[in-house]
């Protein structure tokens, strides 16, 4: 688990270097600019744990960048600032241990159902294919790091990292908008930066517009 974190991290600053060489160039260079709305929870068939419950509401500003062509793929860089609202409530209160500093408080707080809210900034690296004229299959892998104001039973309020995975089709509905459509794991956690760092898995779906600016 450590090393995959730490290869996060250096793919993660590799990328912010990159782009940090010719901001103005990139900046001009973006090939669209999208909208993408994410739905996700913990109750599936990857991730079922009866000690809490957890959902995501996840809306992301995009902007593509083209990173190349090999063979039948295409690459592009997604640069993803997004709002996250996340509701949660602990259901097993055995989960907090009599041992546990105000044992009793935290059983109070923590069993009392939370808004919380998720700010964070996430880049995607996204592999698409084409399958039809107008259909491409994607698959995305992003890493982001973010701010969470609440704290639960399971991680600590403050810095965060996220990861997702996503898999999808994305439709051009004319010359220059796209429509996506795809489902996505995710995970939340801090690096072990804070205590407690148990984080949250999540399957959901995600829907996304985009429209081509080059």
């Amino acid at each position: 688990m450590k090393y995959k974190y730490i290869l996060f991290l250096l793919l993660f600053l590799s990328t912010f270097k990159m782009m940090s060489q010719d901001v103005k160039k990139k900046i001009s260079n973006v090939k669209k600019v999208g909208f993408l709305y994410n739905n996700a929870n913990d109750k599936n068939f990857l991730f079922n744990d009866k000690d809490y419950s957890y959902s995501t509401n996840t809306y992301k500003f995009q902007l593509f960048y083209n990173l190349g062509k090999w063979k039948s793929l295409d690459f592009e860089l997604i640069v993803q600032p997004q709002y996250q609202v996340l509701k949660h409530q602990l259901q097993n209160k055995f989960f907090i241990l009599p041992t546990e500093e105000n044992f009793e408080s935290k059983v109070a707080e923590f069993t009392s159902p939370k808004t919380m809210h998720l700010y964070a900034f996430e880049l995607g690296f996204a592999i698409k294919k084409k399958i039809f004229k107008k259909v491409d299959f994607q698959l995305t892998v992003g890493l982001g790091v973010g701010t969470i104001d609440t704290r639960t039973e399971r991680l600590a309020k403050g810095f965060t990292f996220i990861e997702n995975g996503s898999l999808g089709f994305s439709y051009k509905t004319s010359t220059n908008t796209y429509l996506y459509l795809g489902s996505n794991i995710g995970h939340i956690s801090n690096f072990n930066t804070q205590k407690p760092n148990n984080g949250y898995n999540i399957v959901g779906f995600e829907i996304g517009f985009s429209y081509r600016l080059q």
